[in-house]
């Protein structure tokens, strides 16, 4: 199923009813919402009903997590993200998201909206009006309020019977948490004494998991004497509360009091995480006191053992934690009764800065793909920790935002990226290496946005900084920002005087740092668009055989892309294809969509010339929809529409517009996959 659908944290037991109504409500309607309390399994529900749903959609089923998210601006961004679009251009992401969405056939899932319910609500009407196939589910506390939205009330599991579900349920997280559980449910009175604690947590899958997992050390008679003793007492000190809520506060409070202290103490801290997060970083960030670091692993160990904490295995990310909204909120009112709230924010936040820095550092090294991956998995926590520090600390948040340039221009989040900068850059300071680097992080994302000339003024501006700093490296990125926006624009000879070697030798500074290998790059694009191709082959190769020492991916790939482009300027097609498949190849590692799209139209160019013209419109098709999913075709640059269009030319003259259609549309059909054979 094409998506992006989670795995089951476990096992699904019980909903066979709700499941077959949400799979006929989802054939019928566009909007429903599944509403309940917190803990009552909405998620899980949802993720189930989707799974089982049929037919699968067209363009696929979607699932968007927003319980990290608290900025209601970036709810556009989130669900672009989750989408798998790296939106690019001078529209909002909100106008982009419906324009690419207007031809879609797709289910899309946000799950707990309860925190963005007015900004979930203006966007999900702006995309049902402009996709007629879209259909959304969602899941909230409480309802989205949005017009022709359909409200499913989640209820509890029924906990009556001996073959109820709620009995199911709590048997089977029993007996995962160890063997010892196996025996109370041997005989009848093990059974009715089970099925009569279901019933008193109300068959809350939530409590009845919590729970379960404390059989681990308790016998059933304890667990069920200790539930009773808790929720009288909370009877008393609150009549008022809701039957559901005082039986979750209940399994919460009392499955709290049963962890050992340092366990209660992780338990408040890591209520400071947004989504998930590694060890390394609870490591960090959750120590101190009576919980030192080398205890903090299996501290957490025995929270998983409790089913407090969740633990995943995320690709390329290695394992992964994350607690649920309900018992984070709890933790964190745990957290500001020790008073620690704003000391775990400033810590967590300066834990992902100097992630951020780390990263900035050895991005242009052998551990790039592991960086990219490492900071794809902790997006959620940069832009937590971004939040915080625009709050608090100014110059740690301009200091943070432009070291993760890397972030918005290389990785696709140009628009977030330009955000966070402009925020920082108007309560941060305006002088100093970090208003240097922030500016020209500033200038990249509107670079890719298409706004060249901005890029261009704060490339001047750059340039400005970076004398006052008298730092060539400064010097050099300014120059290739300024060269690139003004070689994007149709004026290579201006770019090659900014950035060609002349130029980098009058900056100075290192032959393999940042600003000199990206003016490199930039000297060979404009060599290649004055129709040098033998010069901009020479640059690109040495920025080639640099790239490789380094251990580097990224800007070596868009060397391939130069190689290629000056074979085939030269006539060498066949030369021209093979380096364009090691282009994308490299492209394809980090996910970087710009460069998929752009090979995939320069080896169509290529494969066309060599009288291919079936393969060239299926690489065509390829890269109409990747481009679709960046969302400004061939970044408005004159050159790259030529290129493009000389492409389908050709392709078009040696299969003929009937068979060039179909094998176009047929690639657009199959999504934005891109071939590299």
């Amino acid at each position: 199923m094409l998506g992006n659908l989670p795995p089951e944290a476990a096992s699904f037991v019980g909903r066979k009813r709700e499941v077959a109504l949400l799979d006929g409500l989802l054939r019928r309607n566009r909007l429903i919402t599944l509403t309940g309390a917190g803990g009552v399994g909405k998620s899980r529900l949802a993720l189930r009903a989707v799974r089982a749903h049929r037919p699968a959609r067209p363009d696929g089923t979607w699932w968007v997590e927003l319980s990290p998210l608290r900025d209601p601006a970036l709810l556009a961004a989130a669900v672009a993200h989750a989408l798998g679009l790296s939106l690019q251009s001078t529209r909002s992401t909100d106008e982009e998201l419906c324009a690419w969405m207007a031809d879609k056939e797709l289910l899309l899932v946000l799950d707990t909206c309860e925190h963005l319910v007015a900004a979930c609500r203006h966007l999900i009407g702006d995309l049902l009006q402009s996709a007629p196939g879209l259909t959304v589910l969602v899941t909230s506390r409480e309802p989205l309020g949005g017009a022709g939205e359909l409200l499913v009330d989640v209820r509890p599991l029924p906990a009556e019977g001996p073959d109820s579900d709620a009995l199911a349920l709590f048997r089977e997280r029993a007996l995962a948490a160890g063997p010892a559980a196996a025996a109370a449910f041997a005989d009848p009175a093990g059974t009715a004494l089970a099925a009569a604690l279901c019933r008193r947590l109300d068959g809350l899958p939530l409590a009845l998991e919590l729970a379960g997992a404390r059989l681990r050390r308790l016998t059933l008679g304890e667990l069920a004497q200790r539930l009773d003793a808790r929720l009288e007492l909370l009877c008393d000190a609150d009549p008022a509360l809701p039957p559901r809520h005082r039986t979750l506060r209940t399994a919460i409070g009392w499955s709290h009091e049963l962890c050992e202290p340092v366990e209660r103490l992780l338990w408040a801290r890591l209520s400071v995480f947004a989504g998930s997060f590694d060890l390394a970083a609870a490591r960090a960030v959750c120590c101190g006191g009576p919980l030192p670091a080398a205890r903090v692993p299996g501290v957490l160990a025995g929270l998983v053992a409790k089913s407090v904490v969740r633990r995943s295995e995320e690709p390329g990310a290695g394992p992964r934690f994350r607690m649920l909204d309900t018992l984070r909120e709890y933790g964190h009112g745990w957290l500001a009764e020790l008073d620690e709230v704003r000391p775990l924010a400033d810590r967590h936040a300066h834990w992902y800065a100097a992630l951020a820095e780390a990263a900035e550092r050895e991005w242009l090294g052998p551990q790039q793909v592991a960086w990219y991956r490492r900071m794809t998995a902790d997006h959620m926590q940069l832009r937590a920790a971004l939040e915080h520090l625009l709050r608090t600390d100014a110059v740690a948040a301009l200091e943070m935002a432009g070291a993760l340039w890397f972030l918005w221009f290389s990785c696709g989040h140009a628009h977030e990226g330009k955000a966070f900068l402009e925020r920082a850059l108007e309560v941060g300071p305006r002088t100093g290496a970090a208003y240097a680097r922030a500016v020209w992080a500033l200038g990249l994302t509107c670079l890719l946005l298409g706004e060249l000339d901005r890029a261009v003024d704060w490339g001047l501006e750059c340039i400005r900084a970076a004398r006052g700093l008298a730092d060539p490296e400064r010097e050099l990125r300014a120059a290739y920002l300024t060269g690139v926006s003004l070689l994007m624009a149709g004026d290579p000879h201006r770019a090659l005087e900014l950035a060609g070697p002349q130029a980098r030798a009058a900056h100075g500074g290192r032959v393999d740092g940042v600003g000199w290998l990206l003016c490199r790059l930039a000297t060979a694009y404009a060599l290649s668009a004055l129709e040098r191709f033998e010069e901009a082959a020479e640059e690109a190769r040495g920025l080639r055989e640099a790239c490789a020492a380094l251990g580097e991916r990224w800007l070596r790939a868009y060397a391939d892309y130069v190689l290629s482009s000056a074979a085939l300027g030269r006539g060498r097609h066949g030369e021209a294809v093979r380096h364009v498949r090691a282009m994308l190849a490299g492209k394809q590692l980090l996910g970087d969509r710009i460069g998929i799209a752009v090979g995939l139209d320069l080896q169509a160019a290529a494969v066309a010339a060599l009288g291919d013209g079936e393969e060239a419109a299926r690489l065509l098709g390829a890269g109409h929809a990747w481009w679709r999913t960046v969302g400004r075709p061939q970044l408005g640059s004159p050159s790259l529409t030529a290129l493009r269009d000389r492409g389908e030319r050709q392709a078009r003259a040696a299969i003929g517009d009937a068979a060039y259609e179909r094998a176009f549309a047929s690639a657009v059909r199959d999504g934005a996959v891109a071939p590299t054979r």
